[in-house]
């Protein structure tokens, strides 16, 4: 194992980006050979922690290493510390064995990240070379406890998502209503009626509507809008309550 490092501390976050179409998740390939053949098996981007590392900073390190980015949101999820969470399939356990891993105990803290992909922020995001977006919902089979993650993680995504404003993380600076429909019913599997759900955003003090029509789309451009965060910090006191 790589000096510097803590044996039995890691952190694995959960990278959420959104499309217009599909909710994703960034996955790393993790590819390893057995007896002749090579497996290609996915995983979250995590590391184990180093010692001049909290945390945060661990996870940060983590983000910046596959995306390129470095000023994104990042909230802590859960920690996840089953003792048997590195060895439920024989791959796993062969993975542990080429890396010179301990076959112990490793308590993970989770994170969850949301970036705006649609605009793929170039030059900033600049994946690792392998890794790639996954839609979430074609995401079936992960190494070691990385499905219970993904659950535990979409579900927290899902219940925040109704009580804050973390949907503007996923979409461009300038959207439109139709767009930010479409996230919500993606995220949530779940369809809104479109003259509720408009009049219903459309009461937030923080959706600012722009001079600004979308250009260069085939349909009647829509109006564009922006998410003042300075307007949604002076206005906290109203909850943010999303049921449509």
């Amino acid at each position: 194992m790589q000096e510097g490092l803590i044996p039995n501390v890691s952190v694995d976050c959960v990278v959420f980006g959104f499309d217009f179409t599909n909710l994703n998740v960034l996955l790393i390939e993790r590819n390893m050979t057995i007896d002749g053949t090579i497996y290609a098996d996915l995983k979250f981007p995590g590391d184990l922690m180093r010692l001049d590392e909290d945390l945060d900073t661990s996870a940060w390190r983590v983000l910046k290493e596959n995306t390129g980015l470095g000023n994104i949101y990042l909230n802590q999820l859960k920690s996840f510390g089953s003792p048997d969470r590195l060895k439920r399939k024989p791959r796993d356990l062969e993975w542990l064995r080429q890396i010179d891993h301990p076959e112990e105990h490793v308590v993970t803290i989770a994170y969850y990240s949301l970036i705006n992909i649609t605009e793929q922020r170039s030059p900033e995001l600049i994946l690792s070379d392998n890794a790639r977006w996954y839609p979430v919902h074609e995401v079936h089979d992960l190494v070691m406890d990385h499905m219970d993650i993904l659950r535990s993680a979409l579900e927290h995504l899902r219940s925040e998502l109704l009580n804050k404003p973390i949907g503007f993380e996923l979409l461009p600076e300038k959207f439109t209503l139709s767009q930010m429909q479409k996230l919500y019913e993606v995220i949530l599997g779940t369809t809104f009626d479109k003259r509720n759900f408009r009049k219903k955003i459309l009461s937030m003090k923080y959706l600012i509507p722009l001079n600004e029509k979308q250009v260069g789309v085939a349909h009647k451009p829509a109006r564009l809008y922006i998410f003042s965060r300075e307007v949604y910090t002076k206005t906290k006191k109203d909850n943010f309550d999303f049921s449509v």
